[in-house]
């Protein structure tokens, strides 16, 4: 990414904007729900790739880099990183686009969290299930 700039490679897996009930005690976007933001943007993609069901076992790695404010459009991109027999490590990176909007135009992007997932795939009684081949 070019600073000031989203992705180009690859399409957002998810995007909001945050609203006031989404502020801490601060003013700015609560850690907590960026935090279940990159989950369900996360699990999008574990989920397509185990082609079912998936539960979060693990939080990796979460990283904030700079703070969300309410208005900015948020960015989730989400990418499979790693397979193992019934779990899926997933990337994914947070943007926002401040001062949003401005006509046709938003004000400066940033990267704002990354974070690192791991899902295994789930059968209906909710063990582990091997996945499928990769497409």
């Amino acid at each position: 990414m070019i600073d000031g700039t989203l992705p180009t490679d690859q399409e957002p897996t998810l995007r909001v904007i945050p609203m006031p009930r989404d502020t801490n005690t601060a003013g700015d976007i609560f850690g907590g729900w960026i935090m279940s933001q990159v989950d369900l943007a996360g699990s999008v993609v574990a989920a397509k790739r185990a082609q079912g069901r998936v539960v979060t076992v693990a939080v990796n790695a979460f990283d904030f880099k700079k703070p969300v404010f309410m208005g900015d459009r948020v960015s989730f991109y989400a990418r499979v990183v790693n397979t193992g027999r019934t779990s899926l490590t997933v990337d994914v990176e947070v943007y926002a686009e401040r001062g949003w909007p401005h006509g046709d135009e938003f004000g400066d992007c940033v990267k704002v969290t990354e974070a690192i997932l791991t899902y295994v795939k789930i059968d209906a009684d909710r063990h582990p299930e091997v996945l499928p081949d990769s497409e």
